[in-house]
């Protein structure tokens, strides 16, 4: 993305999976981070398997970032039900988290949600049949819903949409097709082209997907799964000028 002179720097990474054991495996990322960007975008799937004690390992490596940080959690935030504590855990460290609330850093808006499943265009699955596929794509329609009244409330003349689950087919390119369903949904995209002032979403999940994509309406969408901007920058965490 190109700079404008009163640019914020935004550094962003989704996919950590840090497990019980991982020791300090992300302390020294965390303070590189704060020397290369004026804020961090997490996001989701922080830890494995959502439990207290990996939130509490990654909170010890969270407090080498010294800049501002948002995030939203991921699917695996949730294996063990605990996702309120995870909650809990790293707003203490720090983190925003975006669910139900907004925030603005450095005149930027930032709004999040987890996002969910349902497919992509022609793919998306549609509400009808059994309560039981009707109850899955309200899961998604509600995130959308929550995404857009985030952006909603936001009055800045910038603003980015942070996710887990992908927006857009483009950057899950790289997935097997079969699974190209329960990467995202484009409902989250829908919500995103309603706001002139969304700049770039930043999302993570498709560990195999493509780095950038753009919405219909061409809002620059970026896959910041670590494995993805590993593989593009040697780095792995994206920065991207707002």
């Amino acid at each position: 993305m190109s700079a404008p002179s009163d640019s914020v720097r935004l550094a962003a990474i989704g996919d950590l999976h840090v497990t019980e054991d991982s020791g300090r495996r992300y302390h020294d990322l965390f303070a590189e981070i704060s020397e290369k960007a004026d804020i961090l975008a997490l996001c989701g799937d922080l830890t494995n398997f959502g439990k207290i004690s990996e939130a509490e390992s990654l909170a010890e490596d969270l407090r080498a970032c010294t800049i501002p940080m948002v995030g939203v959690l991921g699917n695996h935030d949730y294996e063990c039900g605990q996702e309120e504590e995870v909650v809990r855990i790293l707003r203490q460290a720090g983190v925003t988290i975006l669910d139900d609330q907004a925030v603005v850093i450095n005149d930027v808006g930032f709004a999040g949600v987890k996002g969910f499943v349902g497919g992509f265009g022609r793919g998306e699955l549609g509400a009808f049949g059994e309560k039981a596929i009707k109850a899955f794509v309200e899961e998604a329609q509600e995130e959308a819903r929550k995404l857009e009244n985030g952006l909603r409330s936001l009055r800045t003349d910038r603003a980015v949409a942070v996710l887990h689950y992908a927006p857009v087919a483009d950057t899950v390119l790289g997935e097997p097709e079969e699974i190209y369903p329960f990467l995202g949904s484009s409902r989250l995209a829908d919500a995103v082209d309603r706001f002139e002032n969304v700049k770039a979403v930043v999302h993570g999940h498709a560990h195999r997907g493509r780095y950038e994509g753009r919405t219909r309406r061409g809002i620059p969408v970026f896959n910041c799964a670590q494995f993805v901007v590993e593989s593009q920058f040697a780095r792995p965490y994206a920065l991207l000028d707002i």
